[in-house]
């Protein structure tokens, strides 16, 4: 093999290298961050939507999510907070926290919805959290209002 073509090789191989840091760096930006969260002895590893751009997406589009899995949405106060499973994929379990982090409200099995046709669930209690599980997940682990998760 020619210096030339060992030079050509090599810089194919650093602009696979720098392309594949770059695409891993993409995608771990895109994933958000991820948090560890406990209820009742029970953990899930969740993904944390806190700017509004990741709060309206929540998990849209998502089709599959694993069973120790979820999403837990922060916000900055405690008021009234309506969700809605529009373009979700999955039956989802919702979990709505005060600033205490203790449940006020549970939506057990909420269906997924398409662009057209969804369901919103409009609780009354004031809430700061949020989260998000696969449906079935309040029963396994007994959750109930009044208990709080630890994160």
């Amino acid at each position: 093999m020619s210096a030339g073509s060992r030079k050509v090789q090599f810089l194919i191989i650093l602009i696979l290298l720098f392309t594949g840091i770059g695409l891993v760096q993409v995608i771990e930006s895109y994933a958000g961050e991820k948090k560890l969260i406990h209820f009742k002895g029970n953990s899930f590893v969740v993904e944390v939507a806190e700017t509004k751009q990741e709060q309206e997406k929540g998990l849209m589009y998502v089709s599959r999510l694993a069973p120790e899995e979820g999403m837990l949405f922060v916000y900055p106060d405690e008021t009234r907070r309506s969700f809605y499973m529009k373009n979700t994929y999955l039956p989802l379990d919702l979990i709505w926290m005060d600033k205490e982090k203790r449940t006020v409200f549970i939506k057990k099995n909420a269906e997924p919805g398409d662009s057209d046709i969804y369901e919103t669930v409009y609780p009354q209690e004031k809430a700061m959290y949020v989260l998000e599980l696969n449906a079935g997940s309040v029963d396994r682990v007994g959750l109930k209002i009044g208990d709080v998760l630890q994160f």
